[in-house]
Formats: C-alpha cells, structure tokens, sequence
C-alpha cells in the first residue's frame, strides 16, 4: 500500500482503486490505510469517497513494509511490529528511559509489581491475560498502553459506538456500489494486534457483547453482515480496555469487568511532573487539589495532562496566565475553591482566564 502511494506522489487513491492495483479487498486496503493515517504515514484527503496520498514519511513505511500472508476466507494476516525493548534500568537501581509512542511523545515508565508497567503490560499480554487501566482523564492510561504496544489499535468508545464500528459495514465506493469494510476488531483479531477500547464503559453492553467471542476461548466471531463469515483471532490478539469512573454515563457492568482478570488503577504522577520540570508552585497546587480529591472535599484535580499542558501556556502566554486558566478549567462546583487555593499558592487574587476590555 505505502509503495502504490509513495511511487505516485501527490496522486490521490480511493480504496477501490487501490484494491484494484494490489488486488486485495477493499476491505483489507481500507484498514491498511486507515494505519498509515494512524501513523502519519498518509493522508485522508476526502471522505467520500475516501481518498488517500502520500505524505513525506511514506517512503520509510515502504522501507520497512514486511509481505502479508494471506488468510482464507478474511482480510490478510500481517506480522504485528515487535514491541521496543524497555529500557533497562541503570546499575545504582534508577529509572528505566523513557520510550517513544506512535505520535513522537515520550513516555517514563512507572513501577508496577516490581516491574516497568510497560514490561508488566506485555508480560500479561504473552499470557492471555486482559487488562483494565482505570482512573481519572488525564492520568496516562492512553500513553502508557501506546508505549507498551506498538502494533495497537484504538476505538475510541461512547454512546454512539455501534456493532458495525467494531467489526465493519458496508460502504459506498466510487462507483456507487458497495464494499465491506472490517472494523478495528476484525483488524486487529486477522493481524494478531493489541486492540484498545478507551472509554469502553461509555460503549452499550449491547455492543460490547459482539466483542466478548474473541476474548474468550473461542476466540472468534461471526460477522453476520458480511456472509456470516467467521473470523479466527490469530497469535497475539489481545483487548485492553481505559475507564474513567468520574465520567458521566460511564457504567462498568458486571459482564464486562469479568473479561479483564487484571484492573490497574492509574494516578497522576506528580513526581514526574516535578521531573519534567513542570512550574514547581503548579505542582505543589495539584497535589494539594488532589488531597481534597481524595478526602471527598471536591471532586476535580488537575492531573498530568493539564500540568504539561499548564508549562506549555505558560512558556507561550506566561505563568499568570497559565494559573489563570487552570482556575477556568476547573468545573463549575469546585472552581472557587481551587480559586482560593491557587491565590494562596502565589499570593495574588487569580480568576478564570477571560478577554479584557478592547485594545
């Protein structure tokens, strides 16, 4: 697929016309496409139909491209990448370095059962063993998942999240006519891939029922709209699942917790936050939010995501804004008390980052 785009620079492809050339499915071409995207290595240019090009990086998608082994009956079986070594850590005992995700982003492991929870990840991955990270947004559940498997696949879970979202439909082509086209978890079941649900309690039972097949010992599904196929989960195909209890409509039932043997609690680590030299005022704020957190006196504190998010306003916009709007993302109910907090922490009165008078 990269060496189709990579040799026509600049030319757009639709799916169709891309099977034609490789004389695979549609369905087939239309996952591999939607990883390159994933992974920077093409562009979506138009949704319909969909149409892909090159990007500068496609060339090192063909250098590294690995040939398929075709599985009768389903889309094409593709060998998963090998997951990155952990970096071991030092003789005096320290931290293992840090490791690089899909998106470029750095990850720093952290301790879990004596372990780099990214080692520990793909240890229960080898064993079969589902895990289920929970905690609050923001806490590195997505970053720590992304760094431990190389090869993953996300569905991003809500309420609308449909069967068909999961294991594919049909969909116009260029011509008018109709393809299938596999979803994630068929993808991910063929290729022998780590599929994510993130927010999977957001996503109806109903749905999430199509799933369970692959996670047990059948390990297969049917997919009733396309011919009422059968599709075998290959070597490696594993489901890990990111819940945050605090988000509204988020349930986790019974049925769905008994497929995760594993449930990890994620927290922000405000260690590494110090580590990264984020504003040391901003991180002692946090942790005392999170006390109160924790103590049931409010219900919001400012997790990792929004203290790196805090450095990079104020390196652009500067520090009193930045605490500005740390105050104006806090929700509604605990916004004055992280107002006064915040004003004691710096010694000034602080309020929600607004526009002033006209310049």
């Amino acid at each position: 697929m990269a060496q189709v785009l990579a040799a026509n620079a600049g030319a757009q492809f639709t799916v169709t016309e891309l099977a034609r050339k490789l004389g695979h499915s549609g369905g087939a071409v239309g996952n591999a496409c939607e990883t390159l995207v994933c992974r920077g290595e093409a562009e979506l240019v138009g949704s319909k139909p969909r149409m892909y090009r090159a990007t500068s990086t496609t060339a090192t998608a063909v250098q590294r491209a690995v040939p398929a082994q075709s599985s009768p009956g389903g889309p094409p079986r593709v060998p998963r990448p090998a997951a990155p070594q952990v970096p071991a850590a030092g003789p005096s005992g320290g931290r293992p370095g840090p490791i690089t995700r899909p998106n470029g982003q750095q990850y720093h492991p952290r301790a879990l059962a004596q372990l780099p929870d990214v080692e520990a990840l793909r240890r229960l991955r080898e064993a079969g063993v589902a895990v289920l990270l929970y905690g609050p947004p923001g806490t590195g559940k997505t970053s720590l998942i992304e760094a431990a498997f190389p090869d993953l696949i996300t569905v991003a879970g809500d309420g609308d999240t449909t069967v068909g979202d999961l294991i594919g439909e049909y969909t116009q082509d260029a011509n008018g006519g109709y393809e299938f086209i596999y979803g994630p978890l068929v993808t991910a079941m063929t290729e022998g891939r780590a599929l994510l649900l993130d927010d999977a309690t957001l996503i109806s039972p109903k749905v999430l029922a199509a799933l369970y097949p692959a996670m047990d010992g059948r390990r297969q599904i049917q997919v009733k709209a396309h011919k009422g196929e059968t599709i075998t989960a290959a070597d490696g195909f594993y489901v890990i699942a990111g819940h945050n209890p605090g988000v509204h409509g988020a349930v986790l039932t019974e049925a769905l917790a008994s497929r995760f043997s594993v449930q990890i609690q994620v927290g922000s680590d405000y260690d590494l936050a110090s580590a990264l030299k984020i504003n040391r005022t901003a991180v002692r704020i946090a942790r005392n939010l999170a006390t109160l957190q924790q103590a049931g006196d409010i219900g919001w504190a400012p997790q990792l995501r929004e203290l790196i998010a805090f450095q990079k306003i104020a390196d652009v916009l500067g520090t009193e804004a930045a605490f500005a709007n740390l105050v104006g993302i806090a929700p509604l109910e605990d916004r004055d008390t992280v107002a006064e907090i915040v004003t004691k922490a710096i010694g000034r009165p602080v309020t929600a980052l607004a526009l002033g008078r006209q310049l």
